[in-house]
């Protein structure tokens, strides 16, 4: 007697074997993705979450939990005035550009190394808490230890480029889990939308938290080894999920990885007794191997945009359209035919950017009495630059500014461009 397949099998065979077909023809890339729930630790998700990976501004979530721990223990208060250093000003490329001697507070100084990234701001915090960014590398592996995360080793607080700065998506998951549950009220300084120093506004890296509803966290990275990356969280009906992207083309791509990992998530309680259990974060064995450099890939002459922390460019690719989706880049048997049992409102893409929130102020100098602000005037191309003195709480400048003197002023540019 022969087999004959009924239609729906048959529909289900050709469009897995489409689905391996296209597998094969797109280009490879080296990529993690980890989706876990906040309150449990338990995986909806991993691919490749315990390979060794980079890091590069994600790193500051480290930063942030180990001062943190030192503000809890005592040795260190919100407003303990904390002194841009020399070597802390020479750090490059993102960085707020303030003057050597520059005074900021602890709190205003963790607003701007969650959302401008401020990589000089991160060497400020680590000298001012470890006396030394030796000493607080030292604090942030001992606490890295602590909490299990046995891959990572960190050898600055910023995330640059470093020999043996080494991390992965499964302790990335484990760290997040941790800020959150240690420290509930610190949760305003990774879901702050943007902040103001004086006029200049700078928004948060993290487009998700614009982007996606219920999103309230938590930061983003970007160096070429890494490729873009983002630990990011939301929250639906009190349930938290922490989803972690390492290795994404693009700002853009990066987010649309997190939003749908995020959506799967949380439109899954319907068939999470069809996946198989993947036990909890900590209990995900880790891999020993080399972490993947992606320099060329990331940052190659094939690009159409240099890449950047700021580059939000698409990649025109089947993955892309995997990604906005709500499906997995690399697919499987299983996930397509998971993905055909889920509604069409399982499928989410990324809205436009939506400021709900006014920007948080910033400033230099002591809590309340902050130093005025030196900046740029916005003029004409055709007239002199002039500095304006803003209200720091405000960031207004005065409503009649002087008339620019006809003899040439030197040319002054606004802080951290």
């Amino acid at each position: 007697m022969s087999y004959c397949p009924s239609p729906r099998s048959l529909m289900l065979g050709l469009a897995a074997a489409a689905v391996l077909a296209l597998a094969g023809t797109t280009h490879a890339r080296a990529e993690a993705q980890l989706l876990i729930e906040a309150s449990t630790g338990k995986v909806l998700h991993a691919e490749n979450a315990t390979y060794p990976w980079y890091p590069a501004s994600v790193t500051k979530l480290m930063t942030a939990y180990t001062t943190l721990r030192a503000v809890k223990d005592g040795r260190i208060a919100f407003d303990t005035l904390l002194t841009m250093s020399r070597n802390a000003a020479a750090q490059q490329p993102t960085k707020m550009g303030f003057k050597i001697g520059t005074r900021v507070t602890l709190d205003n100084a963790l607003k701007m190394l969650m959302v401008k990234s401020a990589n000089d701001v991160a060497v400020m915090i680590a000298e001012g808490v470890g006396g030394s960014i030796e000493g607080f590398a030292d604090q942030m592996n001992a606490n890295a230890r602590r909490l299990g995360m046995s891959q990572s080793n960190f050898v600055n607080p910023n995330g640059l480029p470093a020999e043996n700065h080494v991390t992965s998506a499964r302790d990335l998951g484990i760290l997040a889990r941790a800020l959150i549950r240690e420290f509930p009220d610190a949760g305003p300084y990774w879901r702050i939308h943007a902040i103001r120093y004086g006029s200049r506004v700078m928004h948060n890296y993290n487009s998700i938290i614009d982007r996606y509803p219920g999103a309230d966290g938590m930061k983003t990275g970007f160096i070429c080894a890494s490729g873009y990356n983002v630990v990011a969280s939301a929250t639906r009906n009190g349930r938290r999920l922490i989803a972690v992207v390492l290795g994404a083309y693009s700002g853009a791509v990066r987010a649309q990885k997190a939003a749908a990992l995020l959506e799967r998530g949380f439109n899954s309680g319907g068939l999470s007794w069809l996946t198989p259990s993947l036990g909890t974060v900590d209990a995900l064995a880790p891999i020993d191997a080399q972490p993947p450099n992606l320099r060329e890939e990331m940052c190659g002459g094939h690009r159409r945009k240099p890449a950047s922390e700021d580059n939000e460019e698409e990649e025109e690719t089947p993955a892309t359209s995997a990604a906005a989706s709500g499906e997995s880049e690399t697919g499987s048997t299983q996930a397509f035919m998971l993905s055909n049992l889920k509604p069409a409102a399982g499928k989410f893409v990324l809205g436009p950017p939506v400021d709900t929130e006014a920007p948080v102020v910033v400033y230099t100098g002591p809590a309340g009495h902050p130093d005025a602000v030196e900046q740029t005037a916005s003029v004409s191309p055709k007239k002199k630059r002039k500095r304006v003195a803003a209200n720091p709480a405000t960031g207004e400048k005065p409503a009649a500014a002087a008339k620019p003197a006809k003899h040439p002023k030197p040319k002054v540019t606004a802080a951290g461009q």
